[in-house]
């Protein structure tokens, strides 16, 4: 189901799992006389044999990496999305940084959810990844970076709700890279996909800090265990 909501998203639709459609019927001309639509439901039973579909209505095991991939990267903008609600309560302006990187992964699944090796041109050019994002995350780099005193020791996981927060939405980033690089090695995503989320993970990481400093919260720092 969830493969099938990204693929709508690359398909440009909108809605609740990516469904559109009238809210009242054309043929009675007005929305007095009109009946309405009945909603859409959201479970399809499509999935209960263990099988999902990619944007190019090819059926795999739900258990295939590219639903692995597409997981992790849901994961990843959930964890995005709770770090941006507890930056917000501190009224940190990068929040709606945030929102574009969790519009950027719909993209990012839109491109995982259309595996090269079955993929028309036309499903090629409608979910395809370019370098664009990966290059403005660099730029947010560089800028938050400048920004903070040197790194000189191992930093944890810490400095308040949202810079713990970022760490966590980090560590997921990792995960996801980590399920998306075999399906580059492999032809069937495009590589500006991995690139952007090496350059995601390092972008938290570095807001991360940023957060803890603007807040003026301590950052946890690892120190060796007494045997």
């Amino acid at each position: 189901r969830r493969a099938a909501a990204v693929a709508a998203v690359g398909r440009g639709l909108r809605g609740p799992l990516g469904m559109t459609g009238r809210r009242w019927r054309s043929g009675a001309g007005s929305p007095e006389r009109a009946a309405p639509e009945r909603a859409p439901r959201i479970y399809t039973r499509t999935g209960d044999s263990g099988f999902s579909s990619t944007f190019t209505g090819e059926r795999r095991p739900k258990g295939d990496r590219i639903f692995e991939a597409l997981g992790a990267t849901d994961e990843l903008s959930s964890a995005i999305g709770l770090a941006g609600e507890f930056s917000s309560e501190k009224g940190h302006t990068f929040v709606d940084q945030l929102h574009k990187v969790q519009c950027m992964l719909q993209d990012v699944g839109s491109n995982l959810a259309t595996p090269l090796s079955s993929a028309r041109e036309a499903h090629r050019k409608r979910t395809s990844f370019s370098e664009k994002p990966v290059l403005e995350l660099e730029q947010w780099i560089d800028n938050y970076s400048e920004q903070l005193p040197p790194l000189r020791a191992f930093i944890l996981p810490s400095g308040g709700r949202s810079s713990a927060a970022l760490h966590f939405s980090r560590a997921v980033c990792r995960r996801a890279e980590r399920c998306v690089v075999p399906l580059v090695q492999a032809g069937e995503a495009d590589p500006n996909v991995a690139k952007y989320l090496n350059r995601l993970s390092d972008y938290l990481f570095v807001l991360a800090r940023y957060a803890a400093m603007k807040e003026g919260k301590e950052e946890k720092i690892y120190i060796k265990p007494e045997p």
